[in-house]
């Protein structure tokens, strides 16, 4: 069975969610014919830097864009063809794919560099997907560099990394460069409630908020994630999704973040400790904690900024953290807040390292809320 990153992987460029700006510019240059020999795309993991690697692969080499000047206004490939069906199932000669991280040496460079000179078996183009670049060695990029200053016409470059800094200045600058952003949550979760209505997966809404806050952006981290809970239940509910991740919703973290605004400390240890007995990662918790808290004090003197977190949390949830930034009411709370959260956030960097995960949580509460 096809697991479902790979079932719902993007057959053409407008299927990319969240892209907006890289799927224009790439449509543009496929309708005129004027795809590039190098890219480099960048950005966080699953946000689509590989996939859409494969779809200028397809788009290159597709016959009926060839063939068929009408359809080639499209800017897409038609799936169709020999050359597209053989690029999505993994079976085009022309197109190669090298994982830098595990073959990350001069001898791997050295072997492109001869196999680069022999023009393309069966299509029109040969395109070599380098993912993980920044993992080259300092030679390997000595010698793709000579290769990205004169090119053969038959071939096409993309290289795709989640660290561009650690890219050459000299390699990134024969490139055309696209700039891959982390997926807004609301667009995770609507593409996920699209998959659980064709696989017919049930599957609460808040739950699915959940498994999408975890993917941390990556769609593909997502999906896979949901696949893994699929097998497991028959439904998918937020107390499955929390005891599977150990991650705890967005109720339990705005109820935690009123408790530390209201100042009550003995409920707030109280409510911490429940979330410890429960078996959640506390680790987690602090962090998406200081998160939340960190939006309630931003929304208090920004509220421009409600814009912003409307891509990343639900109508309801809004209400819930405009109320709680109503409770910053006094210049006292709110630098207890913001002491508050400097706390937690050197809680966090004690907790990813103690035997003790709560400690230095309590200790911070203790601190702040006495």
């Amino acid at each position: 069975m096809l697991a479902i990153y790979r079932k719902y992987r993007p057959k053409k460029l407008e299927d990319l969610l969240g892209q907006e700006a890289i799927v224009e510019v790439l449509k543009n240059a496929a309708i005129n014919n004027k795809l590039a020999h190098a890219y480099l795309f960048y950005g966080p993991r699953g946000s689509g830097k590989t996939t859409t690697a494969r779809l200028i692969a397809k788009i290159a080499n597709c016959e009926k864009r060839r063939d068929n000047e009408k359809f080639r206004t499209l800017g897409e490939p038609c799936n169709k063809c020999k050359s597209c069906v053989e690029t999505d199932e993994g079976k085009a000669f022309d197109i190669i794919e090298i994982d830098a991280a595990s073959n990350r040496g001069i001898d791997e460079i050295r072997d492109l560099k001869e196999s680069i000179r022999v023009s393309p078996a069966a299509y029109s183009y040969k395109v070599y997907i380098i993912d993980e670049a920044h993992q080259l060695t300092k030679d390997a990029f000595n010698a793709l560099l000579k290769t990205l200053e004169e090119p053969p016409a038959h071939a096409i470059f993309i290289l795709a990394t989640t660290e561009t800094e650690k890219m050459p200045a000299t390699i990134v600058s024969r490139t055309q460069r696209f700039h891959f952003k982390r997926l807004p949550l609301m667009t995770i979760v609507e593409k996920l409630k699209s998959i659980c209505k064709t696989e017919k997966i049930k599957a609460d809404d808040d739950a699915l908020e959940l498994i999408a806050a975890s993917a941390e952006g990556s769609f593909r981290d997502a999906e896979s994630l949901i696949d893994q809970i699929a097998s497991l239940e028959e439904k998918i509910s937020l107390e499955t999704v929390e005891r599977i991740l150990g991650r705890v919703g967005f109720s339990r973290t705005a109820k935690m973040a009123e408790l530390l605004i209201e100042n009550n400390l003995e409920k707030s240890l109280n409510y911490l400790s429940q979330i410890n007995e429960n078996g959640h990662n506390l680790v987690q918790f602090n962090k998406d904690l200081i998160h939340y808290l960190r939006r309630v004090l931003a929304l208090k003197f920004s509220s421009a900024l409600e814009n912003e977190f409307k891509k990343e949390i639900t109508d309801a949830e809004l209400q819930t953290l405009k109320k709680h930034s109503q409770m910053i009411n006094s210049p006292a709370i709110e630098q207890k807040t913001i002491n508050l959260i400097k706390s937690l956030i050197r809680a966090y960097t004690e907790m990813r390292y103690s035997p003790f995960a709560i400690a230095p949580m309590e200790v911070a509460i203790i601190d702040n809320l006495k």
